[in-house]
């Protein structure tokens, strides 16, 4: 009898024993299991994200390049309603015209082209049949869009409209057309995401327009030719129809143990790709950091009671929050630096162009709620900017445009200083810059006048105040640019007695 209570009691004992090891072994297989359940998991979280990611990313990028072209055009197609409006009888006026339009809205390399295939720029004239393919072909009913080549290897983005209904000095002209480089479309686009995230435009046939590095491998080649061998002919082949058919797609590979991913998205109307690489790693290192913080927890339940599994989950809360709010920061940080970097002029450090007309929508706003009382604008034009960088070189001309609004900020020291062009600064006056305006003015053609004979630097000034007739910001613009251009003509007269130019 108590031999067999023993038994009873070592079967009892080893029951505990064994199931609890039974259990412990149950604990950690599901945790083995649920950890490589997660970690599959997190695999496909990974390829969702990094998909949506990279399509989302693509589509922005495609959209953003679409609206500087519609805003291009709808540009050109302003320009030529204000020429079709002026009465203009010379080459001259056309010129001097075509010079104010430019300068207004942004619009470089802006020509008409008359019924003959002569081209008009505000420089010169030429035959333009051989230089532009859209004049070698069919009538011009429509919007063009295409890439040329020019000098070497520079990529230039041309867009052309017709004109059918515009006659300018007596002669009809069937189109006018903008050139930009298209290396402005990557300045729009770029970003840093440590050598992570890569971004290209391409022509149908893979080759590379914009000359940005897709990646170490991709480089800047032909992106076909890059891919041989690093993804199967079927992907291939469907990424040459996708090109070809202007289709949006994506293909994944490996290099150098490292899962990639590359989205391409067209550019309606272009024949361009816009295409985006990741390296998974870029997320796949944020997601898996959290999922291998909750199998480190898991881990702990073995070993820890629930008020330490509570605690640790309660720290993990509080460092997430924490990282989130530093990301949130830093966001911010890099938001500020490139709103900066957007509205500041490189040369001078003064506020750019965008910058302007920021500020005179703003402005707009008040003059059409009736809250802006006082406001005086200064258009300053720099003279012999032209001379300096044709006789001395374009160092020269920079420095004198550097030295040029130093004397424009130390004189208007209360006001806002931008500057729109590459020879033009405006200033915007209120409070006690305004009230100060004409006797910082006189003050200031006083030193510019004693200028002309040290041969040092000399600013054509114009000025104008905001009236209860001015219903938006150019209408005062246009009066102090008229002043400008008439003290111009003046201080040209007084050099020329100098004996300068």
């Amino acid at each position: 009898m108590l031999k067999r209570i023993r038994i009873t009691n070592r079967v009892f004992i080893l029951t505990i024993v064994l199931g609890s090891f039974l259990i412990m072994a149950m604990v950690t297989a599901n945790t083995i299991w649920a950890s490589k359940q997660t970690i599959a998991a997190t695999n496909e979280a990974v390829s969702a994200v990094s998909s949506f990611y990279l399509e989302a990313m693509a589509d922005n990028g495609a959209k953003t390049i679409t609206n500087l072209i519609n805003e291009s055009f709808d540009e050109m197609e302003k320009a030529v309603s204000i020429i079709a409006k002026e009465k203009v009888e010379s080459l001259e006026e056309y010129r001097s015209l075509i010079g104010k339009i430019k300068l207004l809205m942004s619009l470089n390399r802006f020509a008409l082209v008359d019924v003959d295939n002569i081209v008009y720029t505000q420089y010169t004239t030429y035959t333009g049949r051989s230089r532009h393919s859209f004049l070698s072909g069919p009538e011009i009913k429509g919007r063009i869009i295409s890439t040329v080549s020019l000098y070497g290897s520079s990529k230039q983005v041309c867009l052309v409209i017709p004109t059918p209904d515009l006659t300018v000095m007596g002669k009809r002209f069937k189109a006018c057309f903008v050139q930009f480089d298209i290396n402005d479309i990557s300045e729009l686009l770029a970003f840093d995401e440590k050598d992570r995230t890569h971004f290209a435009l391409y022509a149908k046939n893979g080759s590379n327009l914009t000359g940005t590095e897709l990646g170490p491998e991709i480089s800047n080649h032909n992106l076909f030719e890059a891919l041989k061998g690093i993804v199967t002919e079927d992907v291939l082949a469907e990424s040459y129809s996708n090109f070809a058919n202007e289709t949006k797609g994506s293909l994944s590979f490996v290099l150098d143990n490292a899962n990639e991913t590359l989205c391409y998205v067209p550019i309606p109307g272009t024949g361009w790709e816009l295409t985006v690489l990741i390296r998974k790693s870029l997320i796949e290192e944020q997601i898996q950091d959290i999922s291998g913080k909750n199998i480190e927890t898991s881990k702990r339940i073995i070993i820890f009671t629930l008020v330490s599994g509570l605690a640790f989950a309660i720290i993990l809360l509080f460092e997430i929050g924490s990282l989130s709010q530093n990301k949130l920061e830093a966001e911010k940080e890099i938001s500020r630096v490139f709103r900066n970097m957007a509205t500041t002029d490189s040369m001078t450090g003064v506020r750019n162009r965008h910058a302007y007309l920021e500020s005179e929508a703003a402005i707009n706003r008040q003059i059409q709620e009736g809250t802006l009382q006082e406001l005086a604008i200064v258009v300053c034009d720099i003279n012999g900017l032209k001379y300096t960088n044709d006789t001395k070189g374009h160092t020269a001309g920079d420095q004198l445009i550097k030295d040029a609004c130093t004397l424009i900020c130390d004189y208007f020291a209360h006001g806002a200083v931008f500057r729109i062009g590459g020879d033009e600064f405006v200033v915007l006056l209120q409070g006690k810059g305004y009230n100060t305006v004409q006797e910082v003015i006189d003050e200031l053609n006083r030193k510019i006048e004693a200028n002309i004979k040290k041969n040092a630097v000399v600013i054509a000034i114009g000025f104008a105040v905001l009236s209860q007739e001015d219903q938006q910001l150019s209408t005062v613009f246009e009066r102090a640019d008229q002043m400008m251009y008439e003290r111009k003509k003046e201080l040209k007269a007084m050099s020329a007695s100098n004996g300068h130019h």
